[in-house]
C-alpha cells in the first residue's frame, strides 16, 4: 500500500512539474505568443502576426467608445513611451478594437491620432478580431445597455511582445509609472 502511494505521489509530481513547465514554455518568450490573424490598420493597410514580430510591441486591446480605462491607458502608454526618449523608437505600439462593429479603420484613425502618433490602431472583421482576441488570451463579452446600447467588457492589461513575438509581460491598469517605464525599457533593450 505504500508503494503505491508513492507512486501516486511520484506521478502527481510528474505531472504537476510537466504542466508547470508547459505553462511556462507557452509564455517564455521561446515561441510566438498568440495566433496568426488578418486585419487592417487604421488606414485600412493589411495587419498580421508579422508584424507583432517584427520588433518588440505593446500591444493594448479596447474600444473607441470605451468611456475610462482604454483612453487613460492609450494616454499613460503614449507617456511611457515619450518617457523612453529615443529608445521608444525600438517598441511599436497597437491598439486593436474589440468592437470591430463600430470601430472601422477611419474611426479608429480619427481616435488614435487624437491621442498619439506613436500607437497604431487595428480593425478588422469581427470573427478574425474575436478570434486574434481570444488567441491572445483576451477577455471579452459585449454587454447590452439600456435604449439598445452595448458597452464592452475587457482584459484592461498591455501585452508586451517581445522581437519575435514572445510574450514579455504585462503593464496592468493603473499599474505603477515608474514600474511601467522599467518594463517598456526592458523591452526596448532586447531589441
Amino acid at each position: 500500500m505504500r508503494y503505491l502511494l508513492y507512486a501516486l505521489l511520484f506521478l502527481v509530481a510528474g505531472a504537476a512539474g510537466w504542466l508547470t513547465f508547459s505553462w511556462f514554455k507557452t509564455f517564455s518568450g521561446d515561441e510566438p505568443y498568440g495566433v496568426a490573424f488578418q486585419l487592417v490598420d487604421q488606414t485600412g493597410a493589411p495587419f498580421t502576426e508579422k508584424e507583432l514580430r517584427a520588433r518588440p510591441a505593446a500591444v493594448f486591446f479596447g474600444f473607441t467608445h470605451c468611456p475610462e480605462v482604454c483612453p487613460t491607458t492609450l494616454f499613460e502608454l503614449n507617456g511611457w513611451l515619450e518617457q523612453l526618449g529615443p529608445d521608444a523608437d525600438k517598441i511599436r505600439a497597437y491598439f486593436v478594437s474589440i468592437d470591430p462593429e463600430r470601430d472601422t479603420p477611419e474611426v479608429m484613425n480619427a481616435y488614435v491620432s487624437s491621442v498619439s502618433k506613436r500607437i497604431t490602431g487595428v480593425t478588422g472583421d469581427p470573427a478574425r478580431v474575436a478570434a486574434m482576441a481570444k488567441g491572445y488570451n483576451i477577455y471579452v463579452r459585449k454587454v447590452e445597455t439600456d435604449g439598445g446600447d452595448y458597452t464592452m467588457d475587457h482584459t484592461a492589461s498591455v501585452i508586451l511582445l517581445d522581437r519575435g513575438g514572445g510574450f514579455a509581460g504585462t503593464i496592468a491598469y493603473e499599474e505603477n509609472a515608474e514600474t511601467a517605464v522599467a518594463k517598456l525599457k526592458r523591452l526596448a533593450d532586447k531589441s
